[in-house]
């Protein structure tokens, strides 16, 4: 089905038009809100990005505070903040740079969906359109619910784990601006786009890929691969790990459900 705009259809040059300006509209978004963030460094890197690190981060207390209660002292992390240097020329400017850009994507997620959802929503029919009434607002919701797990509770334990992992004493840890970034950022974005599972099965199912009934049977394969995935995405310490997987662990069983209830409605068309 061509997908329509003001009831005319469109050629596959005009779909590439208007893909376009999708990406522009959505790259204007992400520029407008990196400026924003490029002006206000000190709040975004002092605040936010090199906040994880620090004694006083909201997570560092609490777990502290917990460690306290079930005398665990290995749950009171990141009470030594570890030293940041640089050590290029331009490294400091560039990783603004980075940053602003990263956030600029981050906060103008919400919008991005909102413009390819646009984009793809023409072509469905009636009774979809009805049905996938919040799909917006549905991916927005995952990705940063997703992001901000990952930022409050598994970065907290990376930073930790890997910042104070020593294969000698006489080797100290001095963490270079651009590797600590880059596992802020990777991180936290890989894990806000993981949580968009439910989504990536919804319409999986609705094109026949996949079926709750397949999904069901691959449960334990799909556990061994999340259980890899979490280690890839985590330090190697049990605690983090799990604390990842099981989160992905309820996303997939949500899956489940939601390609049941997909399956069920095709299947009752098919027999009308």
């Amino acid at each position: 089905m061509a997908i329509s705009k003001s009831n005319v259809e469109m050629t596959f040059w005009d779909h590439l038009e208007e893909l376009r300006w999708v990406f522009l509209r959505s790259l204007a978004a992400i520029a407008v809100i990196s400026v924003v963030a490029f002006l206000n460094k000190h709040f975004i890197f002092n605040n936010v990005f090199l906040a994880p690190k620090e004694p006083w981060f909201i997570t560092n207390v609490l777990l502290c505070q917990f460690s306290e209660i079930v005398k665990v002292d290995a749950l009171c992390l990141n009470q030594v903040s570890l030293k940041i240097i640089n050590i290029k020329l331009s490294g400091q400017f560039t990783t603004h740079l980075f940053i602003s850009f990263a956030v600029g994507v981050f906060i103008a997620s919400p919008y991005i969906f909102f413009e390819f959802w646009n984009f793809v929503r023409p072509a469905l029919y009636s009774k979809e359109k009805k049905h996938s009434r919040g799909a917006v607002f549905i991916c927005s919701i995952l990705f940063i619910t997703g992001a901000l797990f990952a930022y409050y509770l598994v970065l907290p334990l990376t930073i930790n784990f890997l910042g104070s992992y020593q294969v000698s004493e006489q080797v100290e840890n001095t963490i270079s601006l651009s590797s600590y970034i880059r596992n802020v950022v990777s991180v936290t974005l890989s894990i806000g786009f993981i949580f968009e599972i439910p989504v990536l099965v919804y319409f999986l199912t609705k094109t026949g890929i996949v079926t709750p009934q397949f999904m069901r049977k691959s449960r334990r394969i799909i556990l061994i691969i999340l259980l890899i995935l979490s280690a890839i995405i985590t330090p190697p310490d049990i605690f983090s790990q799990v604390m990842v997987v099981v989160p992905l662990i309820l996303l997939y069983e949500i899956s489940i459900r939601i390609s049941q209830r997909v399956y069920k409605k095709q299947q009752a068309k098919l027999n009308e």
